[in-house]
């Protein structure tokens, strides 16, 4: 079973459901980062800052499996954790509803660094992450 390093609670807004009654597929993004903004503001980790200071995280590939679909009114838990391959940041992301706790989408999230506009590393990304790297 993956170690779980964060999770988030959320529900689906009636707004993020399409005609089918169930939530439109691009909003799984948008909660997939959510989870991710708020993993790295709870550990004081600010992009504004990281952006002030020349390091920009940005996204290189994600990946999403649909599993069950989430609908007006549903709870649900966003949960990830955190790989690093090469310089690249890799969140393994997973939402289930709730209370059953069903799988909704298995989800990775590639992330690269931009250090002054160039591909690199962040010491300070390496530093705050390092108690959360699985290998």
């Amino acid at each position: 079973m993956e170690k779980y390093i964060y999770e988030l609670k959320m529900k689906v807004r009636d707004y993020e459901c399409d005609l089918q009654g169930i939530v439109n597929n691009a909003n799984y993004q948008h909660y997939l980062e959510h989870t991710r903004h708020e993993f790295l503001n709870s550990e004081g980790i600010s992009f504004a800052k990281l952006h002030e200071e020349g390091v920009d995280p940005v996204v290189a590939r994600l990946t999403m499996a649909f599993k069950t679909p989430l609908r007006s009114g549903d709870e649900f838990i966003s949960k990830l954790y955190l790989k690093k391959e090469g310089i690249k940041y890799v969140f393994y992301q997973d939402i289930f509803r709730l209370p059953d706790l069903k799988m909704v989408i298995k989800a990775s999230v590639e992330t690269v660094c931009l250090i002054d506009g160039r591909l690199g590393e962040s010491k300070l990304l390496d530093e705050k992450f390092a108690g959360f790297i699985q290998n």
